[in-house]
């Protein structure tokens, strides 16, 4: 006897053991073999009686809610298309016809169908006929969870197929043992579960060709996005025909030659998908037989054709549309923050994804994505070709960190094909860091001016204590990283010839020669902290200053370990200051939105609730907010920065709402990339448009313009026609008033030059912080072109303008002429060279009691010094008196 049939008795008689199989069942095969069954036996007795149903693999649906509190489905991700639902979301049509068509004695047998896998066993094992259906619903429950629960727990596609394979295994000892496990399964798995709920059980886990598992996904899918509860009979009946067999009788195959939609029958008529609509038939005849539907009903269902009507599930963030970027990043979110280091083999995030059956809602408002996509659309074309253009857009919620916006001007896809033919797709995310969507960032420009400013406050200094604002070589910069100064050569352009020699005046219009000013007061590495402080890194995940380090060839230099390695030489440079570091527009608009929440700074987030296919909470990414500068220092920028909107850089971006706005514009070297950042108290928003790549294809953006207008000024546009809506739903706040502190006039001592050259004094003036102009000549006693005085002396505020003027030799110092007789007042002008003025000398006891130019004064030689004369016991006499005048009366 064959080594199969011994097995196959074996089957046999487990099934008596385990389903008390009555006599009659298995006598039939004993006497064709007239073997026992003790190898069989020994094989049921070793399987576990208990078999743990596993969570069903679930797609993830990602949600954006509107205004409304309705939600919107963005996308799904799944391994298997599958929607798990309840009893009474299942129409009875096809309940019915799941029983009639694959197990009609479902609710009467404990399990296992002994009729049923008699005939199957006998014609398989023992004649040797072709495979037959002969599980019961249970049983072909329990397989389907058996696979379920090996491809959940498999972490490589090899243990997926691996897994698969041994649930399914069909030939030989492996195949009876599974046919075993099976009976023995549904046997316990009847005495702890209702029928209705098994039932239920295999609606939701059997397969419906291709990736389409579960009754509801099944129903959506092949009937127009219809749901299982609103099924009619014939599609009910179509639906679990495809059960029996899903690779021969699914519907989305219009072309196939047997179960297309042009397909015949043996009469030559078309009969759209033939091999499906014989199977459906006959389960329709099923369930009259057994009385579930009417005579009337049936034949009403047997003549309605098979019209499926294919809706393609979102499988993906291409589906969701304007949103789908911030679908991408969502999706990164999950990727990277449920991901665990210690299973770098397997990437738990994907898992979730795949198969968790999560739903996310997420913190996007419909309203401003569409009008984030919307302006995009009307300023900034999908390509040009005079260069790479890339425009995006995201807007943050202070206090919270709520991504509320994120768009750009591409179309979303991950397809390599569609990438390299479509040049208005992309698969990267203009708005992120790289390990978010695969951006490296973007250059700031004079958006990053604002942690200088912040910085300049921390460290004491105030919005109108003055300084040299003027464009000058800088030659160093204190108070690096690493303690030492910077040294070196650094005269950046002014964008025009506006000057500001104060901190206010340096924001509103953006002069790059006061911020260098400025930076060189003080620790450069501070500047780097502050912005720190607000959550600004470099785009590819580095602090602000790292760089990673390349070899001669182009290729990377590794670590020991395979990392990429740091440049060693790498620093924060003064360059920084004028924003250099490659930074993404999320990490912008996260912190100006800190500035506005009084310098609380709340690191980004996408995700507002994660509910499990149990309906159990999970808790997602949580916002982390931080103090990153004082709410006073916080205010003082504020202050500055809403100065940008009055007659300053940002005014173009006026919404006119009547909301306050802080904010400041960005413009990076030849007009590469251009920006406008800003927020009011309830919404930040960072808008970028320029060249996404390098090179000499890069295009001066105020050398071109877009249908839109000016392309310089499409950042405008965009940023204002967003927070118009922002300002509309959320309204804002005024920004509180700046201590009087924060205005505060800083004097500090003006250099004594006398009598230093003009080169000395100018050294010396401009070392001390102020700005040196060149007074001209003027009389003094010094030398000619010695240093003779300034204008103002004494003190002013730091970076004040000083006059400073040279001798021109004519001048003499006035000697004291007081006390002096008439001639021995002449005889003291005579010998500087000035000549004596004033009557009444001659008079008896007469002296000079008072002089025109005070003693020690500066005078011109040959200038007339008019004297007054008294005596000892009268008063003065007139200077200007006539001979015999009277000067008046004494004291």
């Amino acid at each position: 006897m064959s080594s199969a049939a011994s097995a196959a008795l074996g089957l046999l008689g487990m099934s008596a053991l385990a389903g008390l199989l009555v006599t009659a069942a298995v006598t039939p095969a004993i006497a064709v073999t007239g073997m026992a069954a003790n190898s069989g036996i020994s094989l049921f007795e070793g399987i576990p009686g208990y078999l743990d149903v596993g969570e069903l693999s679930e797609k993830t649906d990602i949600y954006a809610t509107r205004s409304d509190g309705s939600t919107v489905l963005l996308a799904s991700f799944f391994d298997e298309n599958r929607e798990e639902v309840g009893w009474d979301q299942i129409n009875q049509f096809v309940k019915d016809a799941a029983v009639a068509g694959e197990d009609p004695r479902f609710y009467e047998h404990n399990g296992v169908d002994l009729q049923g896998t008699t005939r199957a066993v006998l014609n398989e094992f023992v004649i040797g006929g072709d495979t037959q259906g002969g599980s019961s619903i249970t049983q072909q429950y329990v397989k389907n969870v058996l696979i379920n629960n090996g491809v959940r727990e498999a972490t490589t596609q090899e243990e997926k197929d691996a897994a698969y394979e041994a649930a399914t295994e069909s030939s030989g000892n492996a195949g009876i043992t599974r046919k075993l496990k099976e009976m023995k399964y549904a046997i316990a798995l009847e005495k702890k579960y209702s029928k209705d709920d098994i039932l239920r059980g295999y609606l939701n886990i059997a397969s419906f060709g291709g990736r389409v598992y579960g009754i509801e996904s099944a129903a959506q899918y092949y009937y127009g996005g219809k749901h299982a509860a609103d099924l009619t009979l014939p599609e009910a009946a179509s639906l679990i025909a495809i059960v029996n067999h899903p690779e021969k009788f699914r519907l989305d195959q219009p072309d196939s030659e047997t179960n297309g939609v042009n397909t015949v029958d043996d009469a030559g008529n078309v009969v759209p998908y033939k091999a499906n609509k014989e199977r459906r038939d006959y389960i329709l005849g099923e369930m009259l037989k057994t009385k579930k539907i009417t005579q009337e009903d049936y034949d009403a269902a047997v003549a309605t054709p098979i019209t499926p009507a294919i809706t393609e599930p979102s499988t993906g963030c291409q589906t969701a549309q304007n949103a789908s970027y911030f679908c991408d990043y969502v999706k990164n979110v999950i990727l990277n923050e449920f991901d665990d280091p210690a299973t770098p083999d397997v990437n738990e995030g994907r898992q979730r994804l795949a198969s968790g059956g999560l739903q996310i809602f997420t913190t996007l408002d419909v309203d401003l994505q569409d009008r984030a996509q919307g302006t995009i659309i009307e300023n900034v074309p999908y390509t040009d070709d005079r260069f790479d253009v890339g425009a995006a857009a995201v807007t943050v919620q202070p206090g919270t960190g709520r991504i509320l916006a994120m768009a750009q001007n591409k179309t979303y896809s991950q397809d390599p094909d569609v990438l390299n033919a479509d040049p208005t797709t992309d698969a990267i995310n203009f708005s992120t860091d790289f390990a978010y969507g695969g951006s490296s960032g973007f250059q700031p420009g004079s958006t990053f001016k604002v942690f200088t400013l912040g910085e300049w406050l921390n460290e004491g200094h105030s919005l109108r204590e003055t300084f040299n604002g003027a464009r000058r070589t800088f030659t160093s910069f204190p108070g690096l990283c690493d303690g030492s100064t910077w040294k070196g050569s650094f005269n950046p352009l002014n964008d025009d010839a506006t000057t500001a020699n104060n901190a206010v005046d340096a924001t509103k219009y953006s002069v790059n020669s006061s911020f260098m000013a400025m930076a060189q007061q003080l620790q450069l590495c501070g500047v780097k902290n502050t912005a720190q402080a607000f959550g600004v890194k470099r785009a590819d995940g580095l602090e602000l200053g790292q760089r990673y380090a390349w070899n001669d060839d182009g290729t990377p230099t590794l670590n020991p370990d395979g990392s990429q390695a740091l440049d060693p030489s790498a620093t924060f440079q003064p360059s920084a200051v004028l924003g250099t570091e490659e930074v993404s527009p999320l990490t912008m608009a996260t912190a100006f939105a800190g500035i506005a929440n009084n310098g609380l700074a709340c690191t980004p987030v996408a995700i507002d609730r994660i509910v499990d296919s149990q309906g159990n909470e999970i808790t997602p990414p949580q916002t982390t907010c931080t103090q990153a500068v004082t709410p006073e220092v916080a205010h003082a920028m504020e202050y500055a920065m809403m100065q940008t909107f009055n007659g300053g850089t940002a005014s173009a971006s006026n919404t006119g709402s009547g909301v306050e706005h802080i904010g400041k514009t960005g413009t990076t070297d030849n007009a590469f990339d251009t920006w406008m950042v800003g927020a009011s108290t309830k919404a930040a928003t960072a808008v970028w448009v320029g060249n996404l790549t390098g090179g000499d294809a890069r295009q001066n953006l105020r050398k071109v313009s877009f249908d839109s207008g000016a392309a310089a000024t499409a950042r405008h546009r965009m940023w204002r026609a967003l927070m118009m809506l922002a300002d509309e739903k959320y309204g804002g706040d005024d920004f509180p008033a700046p201590d009087e502190s924060a205005f505060k006039q800083v004097l500090v001592d003006v250099p004594q030059v006398s009598g230093l050259s003009l080169e000395a004094a100018k050294q010396a003036i401009e070392a001390a912080g102020f700005v040196f102009e060149d007074g001209g000549q003027q009389d003094s006693s010094l030398p000619a072109g010695q240093v003779s005085g300034t204008d103002p002396s004494g003190q002013a505020g730091k970076g004040s303008t000083i006059r400073v003027f040279t001798s021109n030799g004519q001048g003499v110092t006035v000697p004291d002429l007081t006390g002096l007789t008439q001639q021995e007042a002449k005889q003291a002008l005579d010998q500087v060279g000035l000549k004596l003025g004033g009557n009444g000398g001659n008079l008896p006891g007469a002296v000079v009691v008072s002089q025109s130019a005070g003693a020690g004064s500066g005078a011109k030689r040959g200038d007339t010094i008019t004297v007054q004369y008294g005596t000892p016991d009268a008063g003065g006499t007139g200077g200007t008196g006539g001979n015999g005048g009277n000067g008046g009366t004494g004291g």
